[in-house]
């Protein structure tokens, strides 16, 4: 029994490491894309040639992405090696379970790249960092609301709950861990919500940056 709880230890610990540094580089580097460029003055010379702004936004967008799932595949290597060599199972469900930490990335770049769109690193920095709290503890925040008397409370945590995006969805870490059946439905569904919320926060990140002034 040791032996057991020990390898869902290791494989639990291993699979928040690589949500929370993945989550910490998307945050960090993706503030800070569009104000290396503006403060560099190189985005004048790339604005210069036939490209819109949106596209340029939507560029560094995929470009964060591609890199962020590669420091991803790289850490699921190396997770899939030590379950190995400490005799820990891999199965699909824990390819699903990395699969959906990559797209709560996507995610938390579009929302990195929404506020980097019109303020500073910094405070982009603190906001998505607050969006990812947050869209973490919805669920719970919801609950609390359902099941408060205050119907001015139940509005409000409604209303955050349908703003803020619903990362736990992107979580399955504990049936990955106890090798408990995940359904094809809860690996679709968060990619399907997650591919629609991220097009949404581009297409505000952009109706915003294409009226930003650079000057």
């Amino acid at each position: 029994i040791s032996y057991i709880e020990g390898s869902r230890i290791l494989q639990d610990v291993g699979l928040a490491s690589i949500r929370l540094f993945s989550t910490e580089i998307a945050i960090f580097v993706g503030v800070g894309l569009i104000h290396g460029e503006v403060s560099r003055r190189t985005i004048y010379t790339i604005l210069s040639k036939p490209v819109s702004r949106s596209e340029f936004l939507v560029g560094k967008f995929v470009g964060l992405v591609m890199t962020i799932w590669l420091q991803l595949a790289i850490m699921t290597a190396a997770f899939v090696l030590v379950s190995f060599a400490s005799g820990a199972p891999i199965d699909m469900g824990h390819m699903s379970a990395l699969a959906l930490v990559g797209m709560e990335l996507v995610v938390i770049v579009a929302v990195a790249t929404l506020f980097s769109a019109f303020t500073t690193p910094m405070l982009a920095s603190c906001f998505t960092l607050g969006v990812y709290v947050l869209g973490h503890l919805s669920r719970d925040l919801l609950q609390i609301g359902e099941n408060s008397e205050a119907a001015g409370l139940r509005a409000m945590t409604r209303a955050l709950y349908q703003v803020l995006p619903d990362l736990e969805s992107f979580n399955l870490s504990v049936q990955a861990v106890h090798q408990l059946p995940i359904s094809t439905a809860e690996v679709v569904w968060p990619v399907s919500y997650g591919v629609g919320y991220a097009i949404a926060l581009l297409v505000i990140a952009g109706f915003i940056f294409e009226r930003r002034d650079f000057k």
